[in-house]
């Protein structure tokens, strides 16, 4: 058996948390919104394409957001995607603490930290 890759990962957030992931996620971010299959579409939350891999919103009662774990992504252009989210009014904290490595750090509206990374 071998891990060939990974599919997706998850973040949580509370319910009815779906307008506010999609404005997020989905504008901001500019990811595409996927369909949840039938079956667990009464759950609640979304999935966005992110790249070959998705992220998914999913929604957790009662709802912690995750301060530390966090799903890293790469972007093309990260000072744009900064300047961008700071005019959202996010806090963007740059973190050049790997040699080389050009990243920051973000929150989602949940309070999930989210890593941005240059490609």
């Amino acid at each position: 058996m071998t891990v060939t890759g990974i599919d997706h990962v998850q973040v949580a957030a509370p319910a009815g948390c779906e307008p506010e992931a999609r404005a997020f996620y989905g504008d901001l971010l500019g990811l595409e919104e996927r369909p949840k299959p039938e079956a667990l579409a009464g759950r609640g939350g979304c999935w966005f394409a992110a790249g070959a891999q998705e992220l998914h919103v999913g929604v957790e009662e009662p709802f912690t957001p995750a301060r530390k774990a966090h799903p890293g992504l790469v972007v093309g252009d990260l000072d744009g995607l900064a300047a961008r989210l700071t005019a959202a009014g996010i806090a963007v904290a740059y973190d050049e603490s790997i040699p080389g490595t050009k990243r920051f750090h973000a929150a989602d509206p949940f309070g999930n930290r989210l890593e941005f990374r240059e490609a």
